[in-house]
């Protein structure tokens, strides 16, 4: 009985690990050794698809790109949900519950909507192909994200807290600052980690607002095609490196993630 209790879960692991598995294994064989048929691991080991991305401009500018713009998105969403779940944690106003719905109703727009307004709109401005450009256009989907989580997390503290401050003398930005956002550092954790994802593994809206300057390495793994067919050892060496960020982030708000779980609308 024991036993079974960690077979299952281990199994489950093992399975969820073997699509990973297997992209690693591609990226260190060529295309050719690829196409040859099925292995495990490969017979002749090479480095030379990474070894392209780290001194071809145009793939590891497209992480550089990536990780720029999703960065600004995370900042700029996470600063502007802070004050607007504050407000609807901690007030009551005419429509109130209408403008918290129509947020989320952001939130489940497929993106597909919104490429051409944006492209326009962008176009118009001067601000296509920049990475200020994707980020403000993530924001739409993540600031009602951001909003949805930090409202759960500050409706879970006691208004008492405020009250209290305000009598010890306690300026609110002082307040807010050194006092109220210790208090959620578990759901600021949350709200950075979805939306970091979301703008990471975003391809739509990175793609169509950008061309050359500011291209996404999503948008670069899509033109590896050429009259041989796909390099398909290029392409997993290059989704191999898009999951370390991923990964580091996760490392970095495990703790959080495991108490938004538990304390959070997540």
């Amino acid at each position: 009985m024991r036993t079974a209790k960690w077979l299952v879960p281990t199994l489950y692991i093992l399975f969820l690990m073997l699509p990973i598995y297997w992209l690693l294994s591609m990226s260190f064989k060529s295309t050719n050794e690829i196409l040859g048929g099925f292995t495990l691991w490969p017979r002749d080991f090479t480095l030379a698809n990474y070894t392209k991305i780290f001194t071809d401009s145009v793939w590891y500018n497209g992480y550089i790109n990536s990780i720029t713009y999703v960065t600004l998105n995370t900042v700029i969403s996470v600063l502007a949900a802070l004050p607007a779940a504050y407000a609807f944690s901690r007030y009551r106003f005419l429509g109130d519950k209408h403008l918290f719905f129509w947020l989320l109703t952001n939130r489940m727009a497929p993106p597909a909507v919104f490429a051409l307004p944006f492209l326009q709109l962008y176009s118009a401005v001067g601000l296509f192909d920049t990475h200020i450009a994707v980020a403000l256009a993530h924001t739409l989907f993540n600031i009602p994200l951001a909003v949805w989580i930090l409202e759960g997390f500050m409706s879970s503290v006691p208004k008492e807290l405020d009250e209290t401050a305000y009598v010890d003398g306690y300026p609110f930005w002082k307040f807010f600052i050194k006092i109220f956002l210790p208090t959620i550092a578990a759901g600021i954790g949350v709200a950075c980690f979805f939306c970091f994802m979301f703008s990471w593994v975003e391809l739509l809206l990175a793609k169509t607002l950008t061309s050359v300057a500011a291209k996404p390495i999503a948008a670069t793994m899509t033109r590896t095609a050429s009259s041989s067919g796909y390099e398909l050892g290029l392409l997993a060496a290059a989704g191999s490196l898009t999951l370390i960020p991923g990964a580091i982030v996760i490392y970095f708000v495990r703790n959080y993630i495991a108490r938004g779980f538990a304390l959070g609308r997540v």
